[in-house]
């Protein structure tokens, strides 16, 4: 089995009162174990990557149109791959999300790639977000739409990360393009980063 988490070193965990300010902001640690880690990994790079974007991404369920930020039933792609259905049955059956997703998009950072702060789209997904984090840490940024207030949050390999509420309509969330990160005094190197975000589409009738 093929292993794509680096050695790193021990960091800080996040301080819970600074993710408190975050409404509808949960973050799991150890979601998935790190074996499960490593077999996702293996199938993801066992699909076809997409290179629409500056970062390579894969699309299941439904493929998102960035440009027009809209999602309709011309766009599906068929069921999400029989090697994510345990951990998107999880998320259901764990009260995570409301409806079991049915819209996946897998995203891979090489160090100094990032991706700008936003708000999922509204019209197209439901009222939860999640994100789980595979292979590098990396901070993600939390900004307060109209405050501009900013909490960052350290994603460690195999943690969750579950938006919904205000954290989901009254701040965005990103990656700062940068090769390291500084948590807590300490500096962290990014590696290759994959990022599972599990979504349920909502669809005019």
């Amino acid at each position: 089995m093929y292993d794509l988490f680096n050695p790193i070193p021990e960091v800080t965990l996040n301080d819970s009162n600074d993710l408190s300010i975050v409404q509808g902001l949960t973050y799991i640690p150890n979601y998935i174990t790190k074996q499960e880690g490593n077999n996702l990994i293996n199938a993801i790079n066992g699909e076809i990557w997409l290179s629409d974007i500056k970062r390579r991404v894969q699309h299941y369920g439904y493929k998102y149109d960035y440009k027009a930020r809209s999602i309709d039933y011309a766009m599906y792609l068929g069921a999400l791959p029989h090697w994510v259905l345990p951990i998107s049955k999880r998320l259901y059956a764990e009260n995570h999300i409301e409806h079991e997703p049915d819209q996946l998009i897998i995203n891979e950072y090489h160090p100094g790639q990032g991706i700008a702060n936003h708000v999922d789209c509204e019209p197209c997904f439901g009222e939860t977000i999640i994100s789980l984090s595979l292979s590098s840490y990396c901070i993600m940024d939390f900004i307060h739409l109209k405050t501009k207030e900013k909490v960052e949050v350290m994603l460690e390999p195999c943690s969750l990360v579950v938006i919904n509420g205000d954290a989901r309509h009254n701040w965005s969330h990103g990656i700062a393009q940068r090769k390291t990160d500084i948590h807590n005094n300490q500096k962290i190197n990014r590696t290759l980063r994959i990022s599972m975000t599990f979504r349920k589409v909502l669809l005019k009738q």
